[in-house]
């Protein structure tokens, strides 16, 4: 089987110890046999360490923040009411191992708690019920108004088990191997897989939309507020959050996974006023449908740029 070429990350970081932890954190990666980009940055003081920052990446999950934003964004200008009830046949939802997409009779829900389901729980029947109010089109083009022409939305979440049932029918272990070699490979046989028809982001980006979202800096600050509230509720915390765990501390973030996809983005806030976000992308080189050790990595990324970027 042929292999990519073999990759050298491209660092950033405002000095050279900076350098130096963007470049551990890319060694320890590689020794597990994953690939990715990966940026924290201090929200105040702009200090920042990372690699390969600007990489398209297919999001997975984590594609539903941007998507949860526009989303409260219609809602703090009045076109559309967190109140609408909306129904949820399991039929015709999306598929998922949670909140509404894992329930086996129809349910009406609320958009506002649709929004939390989304975000807390990483729900895709929630999410792309969301998407059948606000359509993907109308999600990319706010996005690109709002300035961030680096986060793509293209699809619903349900058409990245659509690709892999494609690929591999209903064998979830053959898409997770066709997602290995084909990384090993250099090429996409899933079209969910491939950036340039994913919905997709860069570590820049992200790292860039959650600094204008914990500054107000982006649509209007009751959304905003709302959206850093619903992160705090996430309920995944086996990733950068596992290594940031103190009374002292909080965390907001989401994760995203599908098939060699472990990612997470998110904000770590400290009591001494301390606000770093980050943006972990990572896809695996080897064929586990669970990997602890990929995501204590992630973590221990998570706390070596923190301690690295506090003032």
């Amino acid at each position: 089987m042929n292999r990519a070429p073999e990759h050298q990350p491209a660092y950033v970081g405002d000095d050279g110890a900076l350098l130096d932890v963007a470049e551990a954190i890319a060694a320890d990666w590689a020794a597990l046999g994953v690939h990715g980009s990966f940026l924290a940055r201090n929200i105040d003081t702009g200090a920042q360490l990372g690699f390969d920052i600007r990489e398209l990446t297919p999001l997975a999950s984590v594609v539903k923040v941007p998507l949860a934003l526009v989303v409260l964004d219609l809602i703090a200008t009045g076109e559309l009411d967190p109140a609408l009830p909306v129904t949820v046949d399991p039929v015709t939802s999306s598929v998922g191992p949670t909140g509404l997409a894992a329930f086996r009779h129809p349910a009406t829900v609320a958009v506002g708690d649709l929004l939390q389901l989304t975000l807390s729980v990483s729900d895709n029947a929630a999410a792309d019920a969301l998407l059948d109010l606000v359509p993907v089109a109308e999600v990319d083009a706010r996005l690109s108004a709002w300035g961030c022409a680096d986060i793509r939305v293209r699809h619903r979440m349900n058409h990245m088990y659509e690709c892999a049932a494609g690929a591999a029918g209903d064998n979830f272990s053959l898409a997770l191997e066709l997602a290995v070699r084909d990384e090993r490979a250099g090429r996409h046989t899933l079209e969910t897989l491939d950036p340039a028809y994913a919905n997709s982001g860069s570590a820049s980006a992200l790292v860039a939309l959650l600094r204008r979202v914990w500054c107000d800096q982006i649509s209007v600050p009751s959304a905003t507020a709302e959206l850093r509230r619903l992160m705090g509720l996430q309920v995944f915390t086996h990733r950068l959050a596992c290594e940031l765990r103190a009374d002292s501390l909080r965390w907001s973030g989401k994760t995203g996974t599908f098939l060699n996809l472990r990612h997470e983005i998110g904000v770590v806030e400290a009591d001494s006023g301390d606000r770093v976000a980050m943006a972990a992308l990572t896809r695996a080189d080897r064929r586990a449908g669970q990997a602890p050790d990929i995501d204590l990595a992630i973590g221990l990324a998570g706390r070596e740029a923190f301690e690295a970027l506090r003032r």
